[in-house]
């Protein structure tokens, strides 16, 4: 059986535009002699749908489009992802679901049976699981269709597991002579690895071929990766897509085996993702082009070397934003950066709007020591000339705050946090630093000077991140132990960390959640990013 993995880039919401792109791929796989084309799952709506599932028209619409789809099919079959209507009350009102057309039909229609509610995932909001799941007949042969997270749950891989049921094995077990599985399944840093590790061994378990389809692209916090794959009876990888775009695969039940492809570092992971989900967030939103404040400093040349690769150097605005406290080799590495990747650059010096803002607040503040206060007011002048320019010209404005940053409240909030995407908010300021070597691996992009001196924000004299901060490798160890391994204050400390240091950090996490939830999206990168999949009370009074 010839089969195509049809790895596309659907818009949430765009079912008009997703139609279009199932059937090309179709059309594309059906003049190639293929008996099965593959798409991703909920490739009609888009994946995650959110509360759009909570109207009508859109289910309406999405399953218009399904039967558009299932009357343009031939002889050879399709199987796609779709929004189903529950026809066994009660329950949740809809279904993940799958259907397999051909001949102008709608053949067989299986719905998911794991629906993953933990982290980003929120399906049991909207999904009625599946009671059972049966292979299906095609072309003489039982075939057995599952979605994404039903080949996650296989006992013999996870040491612990979220669900009793094993969909893959029960399939084979009712006769399935091959596994089908439609996926839009979201990026983060190894995922891509674990994910072809743990089909590999299912496919050798359970001795029946794998057909793998993910999708591809960036849809809001969420990348998703691509690399459908295949595994033959003995799980032996037959055909592995690309990652980070749009593919289309083509596989047999009798392809030879193949190997994988060589391995790549993180940090080229990190700046394919980036640069995917920045580029897929700015055009799904309606914009062509974006600005961002450069101060010379690391985060912001980074941000402005993902967004000129994303969407073009011409497409991109550095605005240096100079105050009496910038240093003439910020101005300096500001403006080598935008010649270097040729972006448009202007500068704009804040100190007269500074000085108004002091003179007008006087009478107030009279007699009081300066403090955050006058460097956050600059902060906000920034941000306000940002928007403004965003305003004028219809750009995006991008933050350049770090996770390590954002983590510990060391932002100011209508001010450098101000924009409509979070670019690096998910990136350690260490992984930054790599991030900014991998970025000047073939020449210097960005200026030496920028990666090797101390970080500083430079709103007051001789300021530097760690006259308030421990070094950033400390701090790092210590967000992700707190953050994405959930460790307790005493565990940490028991890692060797300060405990005095420990403390102050995870009051800092603590205190400062009522910034994170008024931050811009972020485009996700590790297994715990400030989003949707972090879900911490504001009002709350929990401490250690």
């Amino acid at each position: 059986m010839n089969i195509c993995l049809a790895q596309i880039n659907s818009t949430v919401g765009d079912i008009t535009g997703n139609l279009g792109k199932i059937e090309a791929a179709y059309r594309r796989g059906q003049s190639e002699g293929a008996d099965l084309i593959l798409a991703p799952e909920l490739a009609i709506t888009g994946y995650p749908p959110r509360d759009l599932l909570l109207r009508k028209d859109f289910v309406r619409r999405n399953l218009e489009g399904l039967q558009q789809l299932a009357a343009m099919t031939g002889s050879s079959g399709l199987v796609v992802g779709f929004v189903g209507e529950n026809e066994s009350r009660p329950g949740k009102a809809l279904t993940n679901s799958a259907a397999l057309l051909q001949h102008g039909k709608i053949l067989e229609i299986r719905h998911k049976t794991l629906l993953p509610t933990y982290d980003v995932f929120d399906e049991d909001r909207y999904f009625e699981p599946a009671r059972e799941n049966l292979p299906v007949e095609f072309q003489g042969r039982k075939i057995g269709i599952t979605i994404c997270e039903d080949l996650w749950n296989d006992e013999d891989f996870w040491p612990e597991r979220l669900y009793r049921p094993n969909p893959a094995r029960s399939l084979t077990e009712a006769g399935a002579e091959l596994i089908l599985n439609i996926s839009a399944s979201p990026w983060n840093l190894g995922k891509n690895k674990t994910r072809a590790a743990m089909l590999q061994s299912l496919s050798g378990k359970i001795g029946r071929p794998i057909f793998y389809c993910n999708a591809v692209g960036g849809n809001d916090e969420l990348i998703f990766d691509g690399q459908s794959l295949a595994f033959g009876s003995k799980g032996e990888l037959l055909v592995e897509g690309n990652l980070f775009e749009a593919d289309f695969v083509r596989v047999s039940t009798s392809s030879p085996p193949i190997s994988f492809s060589p391995e790549t570092s993180d940090e080229e992971h990190i700046h394919q993702a980036l640069v995917l989900g920045l580029r897929d967030y700015i055009e799904k939103c309606g914009f062509k082009s974006a600005v961002l404040g450069l101060s010379g400093g690391i985060d912001s040349a980074v941000v402005a070397c993902l967004a000129a690769k994303a969407l073009g150097p011409e497409n991109v605005r550095g605005v240096s934003l100079p105050s009496q406290y910038s240093s003439r080799g910020s101005l300096d590495d500001a403006r080598e950066l935008a010649l270097n990747l040729g972006i448009s650059y202007d500068v704009l010096p804040i100190e007269p709007i500074f000085g108004s803002a002091l003179n007008q607040l006087k009478p107030l503040f009279q007699n009081l020591p300066e403090d955050t206060t006058e460097e956050n007011i600059q902060a906000r002048i920034r941000g306000l000339l940002l928007m403004a320019m965003s305003n004028k010209f219809g750009s995006m404005v991008l933050t350049t705050g770090n996770k390590s940053e954002l983590a510990v409240g060391y932002c100011t909030l209508y001010g450098d946090m101000c924009g409509g995407l979070a670019v690096i908010s998910d990136l350690p300021k260490t992984m930054v630093y790599r991030l900014a070597r991998f970025i000047n691996r073939d020449r210097e992009i960005i200026p030496d000077s920028s990666i090797q001196k101390p970080p500083s924000a430079e709103l007051r004299p001789d300021q530097t991140d760690q006259d308030s901060l421990p070094p950033y490798d400390i701090l790092d160890a210590i967000l992700n132990e707190y953050i994405v391994n959930t460790r307790s204050t005493q565990e940490i400390v028991a890692m060797g960390f300060s405990e005095e240091v420990v403390r102050k950090i995870v009051r800092l996490i603590d205190v400062t959640e009522y910034k994170r939830r008024q931050a811009a999206p972020g485009l996700r990168i590790t297994t715990k990013a400030f989003g949707v999949g972090r879900r911490i009370p504001i009002a709350q009074r929990y401490r250690e």
